[in-house]
């Protein structure tokens, strides 16, 4: 009967340190939205901080993948062009990649953030 107790007991307190560990932390801000925000608003889920930079010239995209980013392109216009390529530059880790690179955020034409962490950068050559 003891063992059962003290059984319980040690379940009971594993569950616990469990449930608290799964607990979320606070959102970190996103360094720029990945697509446009919708139009209704709706709850968030958190934000993941950036894990990875990928950057891929437009051009390396398959067709359509380079239509829906023109697409988004032209949605988004150029005011959210503007605050995308801010929001890089204020982002070290962001930026030192492009620089990696040889590329700035002026040729930054899109941006997708994974939930794992992963930030893909699209990018378009001056022509």
């Amino acid at each position: 009967m003891r063992k059962t107790i003290v059984l319980a007991a040690a379940a009971s307190l594993m569950l616990a340190g469990a449930a608290s560990a799964q607990q979320q932390p606070a959102p970190q801000p996103a360094p720029a939205p990945a697509t446009p925000a919708p139009a209704t608003p709706q709850a968030q889920p958190a934000v993941p901080t950036i894990q990875s930079v990928n950057i891929v010239d437009i051009t390396e995209l398959p067709k359509d993948t380079q239509t829906q980013v023109n697409q988004v392109i032209a949605q988004r216009g150029d005011d959210g062009l503007k605050k995308l390529r801010s929001s890089i530059d204020a982002t070290p880790k962001v930026k030192s990649a492009l620089e990696a690179k040889g590329m700035t955020s002026a040729q930054v034409v899109a941006a997708s953030m994974e939930p794992n962490g992963a930030l893909t950068l699209i990018t378009k050559k001056a022509s």
